[in-house]
């Protein structure tokens, strides 16, 4: 609330400061050239129309002489030229009669065709000039014709009647302004302070209020309040703007707060835009939340960066165009060449920014998969505007240029639906196929009974006779999400076969020389004997299915 009262206080000493000057700046000559009508030359006709219609020289029927009128009343007239003074004014234009040329034969060439014109300022009022008519120089006739329709653009919303009923007040002279002046700032600080703390009400209180009632309270103070509070400067600001230039103000203190007010409207809304994206992020990251791809999540943090950017430039170009005055076109043509000259310099950058791009498209991986190519390897752990994280098996980070993973062939292991295990079984050569027939029956009703394996496609084979040992392919796949839970269910499964083979007397082999002796009736040898009948290992295999894994055997 003091923070309030103190800026209203400081707006009111600012415009409440004596006259710095006049909309012509003082011409020791401007009484002699007055009393007359001279319309010779841009100069003389600009001091006749202004001089007349200054407050100690009010002559409006000599001022409505420079217009150029061909057919009207001489209080039609009149009634324009005060309007065109007031649109001088209310536009924040200072006249400086120095600057505008004392030629009779005045041309204009700035356009490139020379022509007999004079524009006061081509910026903020370039349909206001005066042209050479015969041997006088008039505000020309086209001017003329936009008088109405600029001073309605000037004064909107009706507020152009306060400019008749104001001074009605009283036209007496306090610290250098009149009093209906000084009075309309009392009233326009009122209403400023008012505006501000109904809005302020309406936000803090009700909003917030009512989005609670909803259960989006959190997100009402965190996101649609700062950007409620800053609409409310902008209002400000936009009835500032409105009912400012009706207080007639001195026009050097105007012609500074129409710079100021007009940039703080570009400057509040680029300001509102730019939290505006903070919701916009929120709501995709929402969004991201309820896919399965955790690329989103990657993605919104650059969406919000991206278009935090794209508002500053955009509202840094209306800033410089509409505050400052300021000609944008050469500006972005030097940027359309100096883009080049960069573009040129930074093409690995823009190659990355690119491949950054086409990896959020085509989405070749995701965050937390494990991709393989050539010397990248290892899990995804964020995805930026010119590199991607990856955490190697070493638990280092490297970080690869976009561009190259854009180009570079890509084996993504975490999109795999399933994992495959692939293993040898050697047994020895004194393993009777009696039991090596069971053996494989037995692997195949391991790999049933686990839940994580791939039921319709495994292949467990004696397909290999191998220099020391007979060889049982084992080839299988896991259902699994992630390497952890693939390790897992090997672990699983190669227990499970070793409980086999211990069960049914398997004996695994491995690279070894074996000598032979002769064996003696009275001593046995070294190699274990088997069971030659078949059935013998059948009752092993299913006592070893009933116990471990919970079935009988046909």
């Amino acid at each position: 609330m003091q923070k309030r009262i103190l800026y209203s206080f400081v707006f009111f000493l600012l415009v409440s400061l004596p006259s710095f000057g006049q909309l012509i700046e003082d011409d020791p000559k401007s009484q002699t050239v007055g009393d007359r009508l001279n319309l010779s030359s841009p100069y003389h006709t600009t001091l006749t129309f202004f001089f007349n219609l200054r407050e100690d020289n009010y002559h409006p029927e000599k001022a409505a002489q420079t217009l150029n009128i061909s057919k009207t009343d001489q209080d039609e007239a009149e009634k324009l030229s005060i309007k065109l003074k007031q649109i001088f004014e209310g536009q924040g234009v200072i006249v400086r009669t120095s600057e505008v040329p004392n030629l009779s034969d005045f041309q204009d060439t700035t356009s490139g065709n020379p022509e007999s014109v004079y524009f006061f300022d081509k910026k903020k009022l370039p349909g206001v000039f005066l042209e050479k008519t015969g041997k006088q120089w008039k505000f020309s006739a086209f001017t003329v014709g936009q008088i109405d329709e600029l001073h309605k653009q000037t004064y909107p919303y009706g507020t152009a009647k306060l400019l008749n009923l104001l001074p009605k007040i009283g036209n007496e002279h306090y610290l250098g302004l009149h009093l209906w002046q000084l009075i309309g700032i009392f009233l326009l600080a009122f209403l400023v302070f008012l505006a501000h703390l109904i809005f302020t009400f309406a936000v803090d209180k009700v909003l917030i209020y009512l989005l609670g009632k909803f259960g989006y309270q959190r997100i009402g103070e965190e996101y649609l309040l700062p950007v409620a509070r800053v609409t409310s400067f902008y209002l400000i600001v936009l009835m500032l703007s409105l009912f400012a230039p009706v207080l007639q103000l001195p026009v050097e203190v105007w012609a500074w707060m129409v710079i100021i007010l007009n940039t703080l409207k570009p400057f509040l809304i680029t300001v509102i835009f730019y939290k505006l994206v903070n919701i916009v992020a929120f709501y995709f990251a929402r969004l991201a939340t309820k896919t399965e791809s955790t690329l989103d999540d990657q993605l919104v943090p650059l969406l919000r960066k991206t278009l935090k950017a794209f508002v500053v430039i955009i509202g840094t170009l209306f800033i410089l165009r509409d505050g400052l005055n300021l000609d944008i076109i050469p500006f972005l043509t030097g940027l359309s060449i100096g883009g080049v000259a960069i573009a040129l310099a930074a093409q690995d950058t823009i190659k990355n920014f690119f491949g950054s791009v086409m990896i959020f498209i085509d989405k070749p991986f995701q965050v937390g998969d494990w991709i393989t190519s050539g010397d990248i390897d290892g899990t995804v752990e964020e995805v930026g505007f010119r590199s991607t994280r990856i955490r190697t098996f070493r638990n280092s980070l490297m970080y690869v240029p976009n561009g190259k993973i854009a180009d570079a062939i890509l084996d993504n292991h975490g999109l795999r639906q399933y994992r495959r295990f692939y293993t040898t079984l050697t047994v020895t050569y004194d393993t009777p196929p009696q039991l090596i027939d069971e053996f494989v029956k037995g692997l195949n009703e391991i790999v049933l009974a686990h839940p994580k394996t791939r039921k319709d496609y495994y292949n467990i084979f004696f397909n290999n006779l191998s220099a020391y040992s007979q060889d049982i392919m084992f080839y299988i796949f896991f259902e699994v999400p992630t390497w952890p839970e693939e390790l897992k269910a090997r672990h699983e499964i190669l227990i499970q076969i070793v409980k086999l083979a211990n069960s049914l007397g398997v004996r695994f082999a491995f690279p070894t020389q074996t000598l032979h002796m002769e064996s003696f009736p009275e001593k046995k040898g070294l190699v274990p004997e088997y069971n030659s009948d078949a059935a013998f290992y059948q009752k092993k295999l299913g006592e070893f299915m009933q116990k471990e894994l919970g079935k009988k055997s046909n």
